[in-house]
């Protein structure tokens, strides 16, 4: 911190997500545009639809919820990449659509005011298309 105020970084995920027969796919790159380097931070990923037990879920991921995951970006310095992820997890049923939201909910005690490159909303269609964010 410097000044007693908190660094600012900007932090962005960017990728696809696909729906097929009741499974849906997330590819999902980080990066931080800077100026700060970011020590790590947590992406939320938010379903429409409930998720089916016991998905296997990359190491950095954890369920929180009937339709939540959150997982760790690990760090990321200043006009850097950070780590991609990806998903492939079953859904309850067979939905014709899922809604994805996603966004930061901790971003290493730096700030971030360009929400616009991290927080997405998509809606994938039972097509097995990508639909990019």
């Amino acid at each position: 911190m410097a000044g007693g105020a908190l660094d600012e970084a900007d932090v962005s995920y960017h990728g696809h997500v696909s729906l097929w027969n009741g499974r849906v796919g997330v590819w999902l790159a980080t990066a931080n545009h800077g100026p700060a380097p970011v020590s790590g931070a947590t992406v939320r990923l938010r379903f429409s639809v409930a998720l089916a037990p016991g998905a296997t879920l990359p190491p950095s991921c954890l369920r929180t919820g009937p339709s939540m995951v959150v997982c760790g970006t690990g760090s990321m310095r200043a006009a850097g990449t950070g780590v991609q992820l990806a998903l492939d997890v079953a859904t309850v049923g067979i939905p014709a659509e899922v809604g994805l939201t996603i966004d930061t909910v901790w971003s290493g005690g730096t700030s971030d005011r360009n929400l616009a490159n991290n927080t997405h909303r998509v809606l994938a269609l039972a097509t097995g298309d990508p639909y990019t964010f």
